[in-house]
């Protein structure tokens, strides 16, 4: 199994907009071959000492794949590419964490 934790830093005040779009591929992704897991997560504000405070232009990614192959199709898949086109101007910058369990 592969883990990907992929933080999007949107482009300031496009959150919710960057959501609504990557809410309309979930579905397609969900549905594709070795997909376990995909879903956006978002800061919650909590009263935690060690959390910092809420950052509210970032989405998380958290992704579960089978494999890293199937990670791979993923990211060329058509509804990715499409996706792609309709958030570039929602987006300031993606770092990716590809990870294993340990």
């Amino acid at each position: 199994m592969v883990i990907v934790i992929a933080t999007i830093h949107c482009t300031p005040g496009k959150r919710d907009q960057l959501l609504d779009e990557f809410r309309a591929v979930v579905p397609l992704v969900r549905d594709e071959e070795g997909c376990i897991e995909y879903g956006p997560t978002v800061d919650v504000e909590t009263s935690i000492p060690a959390q910092a405070d809420p950052d509210l232009d970032r989405v998380v990614v958290v992704e579960k794949w089978a494999s890293i192959a199937a990670l791979e199709a993923h990211l060329i898949a058509p509804h990715m590419l499409e996706y792609r086109g309709r958030v570039k101007g929602l987006i300031e910058r993606v770092d990716i964490q590809v990870l294993e369990p340990a």
